[in-house]
């Protein structure tokens, strides 16, 4: 099945095109702006697989959490391209895309990203093969490695931000080097589950927030 999967929920942006289990192209970008650049790095993993955008099955997107911006550009465009189609979208959790890039590296696995806020970290812990044991928080690093029996394999951009934290709790915690973008392991992971019918309308797509946004008023 020929996916098409974004993320944009952090600044390393990504989109990927994957057929069967194999990933055909990838771009990445270091985005400023997620909507200046989305566009460009579709038609580019298009144009570079030799696939026109009609012969796409189904779309992917980590639909959080993340940047607020991030989540709402990528889950809008996935939007209107599979709405444009009349294709299947799968949405997937930040978290379990991370957990995934690390499964089988401990008997339990912590996926965060940074908040950006306070000490704060999008976490969520899994099974050895990345299967949720539990609600996604939002709450301090070093909080729920220290809730974690036995070893554990930590991944993500929270992670990187808050090892000394974690370290602290847990000296025991392993740190796997993992890429953080994201796009090839979503494709790869929504091409199954899209194959078996587990795709939603493109109006269906919730983002998935963990916090409210962070809006203060202007000056005068």
């Amino acid at each position: 099945m020929k996916v098409l999967a974004v993320d944009t929920t952090s600044e390393r942006e990504s989109v990927a095109l994957a057929d069967d289990l194999v990933l055909l192209a990838e771009a990445r970008v270091r985005a400023t702006g997620h909507s200046r650049q989305l566009l460009s790095a579709i038609e580019f993993v298009l144009r570079a697989s030799g696939l026109a955008a009609g012969e796409i099955e189904g779309y992917a997107v980590t639909m959080g959490p993340g940047s607020f911006t991030g989540v709402r550009v990528g889950l809008s465009t996935v939007q209107g391209l599979a709405l444009a189609a009349g294709k299947p979208c799968l949405g997937v959790s930040t978290l379990d895309v991370l957990a995934a890039t690390i499964a089988g590296e401990a008997p339990t696995l912590v996926a965060m990203v940074d908040a950006a806020r306070g000490g704060q970290v999008f976490a969520a812990a899994y099974d050895a093969q990345a299967r949720p044991r539990g609600e996604p928080r939002s709450e301090p690093a070093e909080g729920i490695v220290g809730r974690v029996e036995g070893a554990c394999a930590v991944v993500g951009d929270g992670a990187d931000r808050y090892r000394a934290e974690i370290l602290s709790r847990r000296p025991d915690a392993l740190f796997p080097r993992r890429d953080l973008y994201l796009a090839g392991t979503l494709a790869l992971l929504a091409g199954p589950r899209l194959a078996a019918g587990e795709g939603t309308p493109p109006g269906a797509l919730r983002p998935l927030y963990l916090r409210a946004a962070d809006i203060r008023p202007g000056g005068p």
